[in-house]
């Protein structure tokens, strides 16, 4: 493939690539480059050419440009996360501001109220309350090592996938996004591991004992870790939980999953207790939330009350509503508005976030809610309206896909006074507005930042009936 030498970084997508346009900044041939910021000037490897664009890769930073920051992560730019860390904050969220204006102007072309300022996080390091981790015993080698001319006999390492390759995981040494005993966690079972001679995960081979380690820290300082092993070895899973518990005290909840299977998903499987609770607590306004190993909660704990304030705000309740909650996970916003609703009806697919929401609402002594498990487009019909009442409001919280047809037209039929719907993902909600625009008016926008150094935002829509 092609190098283009010396070309300048105009702009950055919402995908979170850096731009250039050959043919000037009107239009003309694209060339999206990840790790870019606006003003660089750089050579760039063309790895993929399509009719109208190409993707490449920067082999050279020629002069930076005068937005580009020092980035504080030593792995930035190969571990895949953390896109926009050499982006000053101030300026990420300028362009998620700018995002979210984009897409829904674009794709909803609908009448807009003026669209509120983008809500900032006030902690843009250690905001993550979850991360997960991989054993490898292969580890990924960067380009700086394989130069060296080293020999890398010990390959074992733990950290992340490289993005797109499912059996390369890159040894991270530290990482910003979860208080720094996340790291300790880490490094000690890794530590552990090579001392006591265990086998770490062969991914292409789908074997070894040290598979993957969740830790979850919640705002109430609590910690859950949850080891997955891919080998039934009772002796040396109990010995290692046995020593973790030794070192860190301070976890509250230590759990284990023998996990035999191609994949690493955990949903299916028997996860057991080695010691503490089997739960962790969050918290908010005096509330608690349960959450387990296998439950959703918003990854950014802080965030997310600002942003259910938001949602709080947008429905408007005096206490007398009748509230659907679509997509309600583990029932965290129905829970969250029950004080001002009189009563709240939660439709999640999963049963285990349904099983979690009820819990959820019995520990905080909250009778005013009602949870259904199944698909929203099989649980949400006339039918069940009919039987449940017709909402005043709802709020729906949809995956990145957005909603489904059928849910659209549901709720069009139903005709609730006012609609919050908070998205991840300002295309498809951009998409579903235009739906909804056949009876609804948007009377109010509010974008939030949950994820700094990432493209991702998260963005509250209130829809009112015409």
């Amino acid at each position: 493939m092609p190098t283009l030498e010396g070309i300048t970084i105009s702009d950055v997508a919402s995908e979170g690539n850096a731009v250039a346009r050959l043919d000037g900044d009107g239009g003309g041939f694209v060339v999206f480059v990840p790790y870019g910021a606006p003003g660089d000037i750089v050579d760039v490897r063309i790895v993929k050419k399509r009719k109208s664009y190409a993707e490449g890769r920067i082999t050279r930073l020629i002069t930076p440009g005068e937005v580009r920051i020092d980035p504080r992560c030593r792995h930035f730019g190969i571990c895949g996360g953390c896109r926009w860390q050499h982006l000053p904050y101030n300026y990420q969220l300028e362009c998620k501001q700018r995002q979210v204006v984009d897409a829904l102007t674009r794709i909803a072309k609908v009448p807009l109220p003026p669209i509120s300022p983008i809500l900032g996080s006030n902690e843009i390091w250690e905001y993550r309350n979850k991360m997960e981790y991989t054993f490898s015993n292969r580890k990924w080698l960067t380009d700086e090592q394989l130069a060296s001319g080293e020999s890398f006999d010990d390959r074992d390492g733990a950290g992340f996938h490289i993005p797109g390759a499912f059996d390369k995981v890159l040894d991270i040494e530290q990482c910003h996004l979860q208080d720094d005993l996340s790291n300790r966690l880490r490094r000690f079972v890794k530590d552990y591991g090579r001392e006591h001679g265990l086998s770490f995960y062969d991914l292409r081979a789908q074997q070894g004992l040290l598979r993957n380690m969740m830790v979850r820290i919640a705002s109430t300082g609590e910690v859950m870790v949850v080891m997955m092993f891919g080998a039934d070895d009772a002796a040396a899973i109990e010995a290692l939980l046995d020593a973790l518990r030794a070192s860190f005290p301070q976890i509250t909840s230590l759990l284990y999953v023998v996990n035999l299977k191609v994949n690493d998903t955990i949903g299916d499987l028997d996860i057991k207790l080695h010691s503490g609770r089997e739960y962790i607590e969050e918290e908010m306004e005096g509330l608690r939330f349960r959450v387990g190993p296998k439950s959703f909660y918003q990854t950014n704990s802080r965030q997310a009350y600002e942003l259910y304030k938001v949602a709080r705000s947008f429905a408007g309740l005096n206490g007398n509503e009748l509230v659907y909650d679509l997509y309600t996970g583990t029932g965290t916003i129905a829970n969250f508005v029950s004080r001002s609703a009189r009563r709240v009806i939660g439709i999640e697919y999963v049963p285990e976030a349904i099983a979690d929401a009820k819990i959820n609402s019995e520990v905080n002594g909250i009778d005013n809610t009602l949870f259904y498990a199944g698909d929203m487009k099989d649980v949400l019909t006339d039918d069940f309206i009919a039987e449940h009442g017709r909402p005043d409001v709802m709020i729906v919280d949809p995956p990145r896909a957005g909603m489904h047809g059928d849910v659209v037209e549901v709720i069009l039929r139903a005709e609730p006074a006012r609609i919050v719907y908070v998205s991840c993902n300002p295309a498809t909600q951009a998409r579903d507005l235009a739906l909804l625009d056949a009876k609804y008016a948007v009377t109010a926008v509010q974008p939030v930042d949950m994820f700094p150094h990432t493209q991702h935002v998260e963005n509250v829509v209130r829809l009112e009936l015409k």
